[in-house]
């Protein structure tokens, strides 16, 4: 696959700075960035690149597969659509993640300027420009206002 254009690493960006505010002053985690590999799985091995991933404190140090892949499931992942994505291949790498007992998935769309999180047994749920998303299960103190990440 040809590379994301540009929205998508400015949007990648902004999304895991805020993180990194919320997360690195109280020392909550690790934060991945720039397609991480993931193994989800094996026989048959499922590896994906996630965007943005975090893994809480009580989860680390994380488990590396002998490949150099994460092995440890985050608990929150970022994915910020690009213009190579389809519909079904993000929707089966949300799957995926979730199956695999991934927490919370994002999705960042760049072009309609929202914010999808799913989670498991729950319908993904949309949030626009407009709006705060926290998670304070997770990430307390967190409050991603989209309009500051999905500025220009």
């Amino acid at each position: 696959m040809s590379p994301p254009g540009h929205k998508h690493g400015d949007l990648e960006y902004r999304i895991a700075k805020r993180l990194g505010d919320a997360v690195d002053p109280q020392q909550l985690g690790k934060i991945y960035t720039g397609e991480t590999g993931i193994l989800l799985w094996r026989n048959p091995d499922r590896v994906v690149g996630a965007d943005i991933a975090f893994v809480r404190r009580e989860s680390l140090p994380v488990k590396e597969s002998r490949e150099g892949y994460l092995e440890t499931i985050p608990d929150l992942v970022v994915e910020v659509a690009s213009k190579n994505d389809t519909a079904p291949y993000l929707e089966r790498k949300e799957n995926d993640y979730l199956q695999a007992g991934v927490r919370i998935v994002w999705v960042a769309d760049p072009d309609a300027k929202t914010l999808t999180e799913h989670r498991p047994n729950a319908q993904p749920r949309v949030f626009a420009e407009t709006e705060t998303v926290s998670l304070p299960e997770i990430i307390p103190g967190l409050q991603l206002a989209l309009q500051d990440v999905f500025g220009s």
